[in-house]
């Protein structure tokens, strides 16, 4: 589950505040050393609330899914969904140290720039002064992890081969015409 979260951080942050559900799509790293989540947010979202004192949120890491029709199977198969999918619970709580907000700030540019770490964010940067005065920054200890990989797994081998090929194929496909029409 850790391995869809650091592929695709960008992660879905779901709470509740004065029971109103509140909702960010917000990139959030995993903290090896802490076992911890940590992203940031704007200071001026209504989600900032909720996201401190312990209080609980959910996260949803969505990795690729693609319908699979029932044409790519070798057997009588019926059409479904494929996708992967990674649910966390847990506590927030507000990262306050101005230090410690630069801290995470640097680390979450070095996770994002690797393998190629083309830039290079350091914690003397003098826009970072003027950054943490617009973001909340907070990290989140992980209750409770569910992991969803549906990827045709109760299939023949050549079918599962067949479903991965054309999850493959439909999430580049998909990925290439929709920046084909929106650029």
């Amino acid at each position: 589950m850790i391995a869809v979260i650091n592929q695709y951080p960008l992660a879905t942050l779901i709470s509740v505040n004065n029971g109103k559900p509140l909702i960010t799509h917000v990139p959030v790293i995993y903290n090896v050393k802490t076992g911890k989540l940590v992203g940031h947010i704007d200071k001026n979202n209504l989600q900032v609330d909720s996201l401190k004192d312990n209080k609980e949120v959910t996260l949803v890491f969505k990795g690729p899914d693609t319908y699979i029709s029932s044409s790519i199977y070798t057997t009588e198969q019926l059409p479904t969904w494929n996708y992967i999918i990674v649910h966390i619970k847990g506590k927030a709580s507000a990262i306050t140290k101005p230090d410690k907000v630069k801290q995470t700030l640097v680390k979450m540019t070095a996770f994002l720039e690797a393998p190629e770490n083309k830039y290079s964010l350091t914690i003397d940067n003098p826009k970072m002064e003027q950054a943490i005065n617009y973001i909340h920054a907070f990290e989140i200890e992980i209750t409770n992890w569910e992991g969803k990989f549906k990827l045709s797994q109760d299939k023949c081998e050549q079918d599962q081969k067949n479903a991965k090929q054309e999850l493959l194929k439909n999430n580049q496909k998909d990925i290439g015409d929709f920046l084909k029409d929106v650029y």
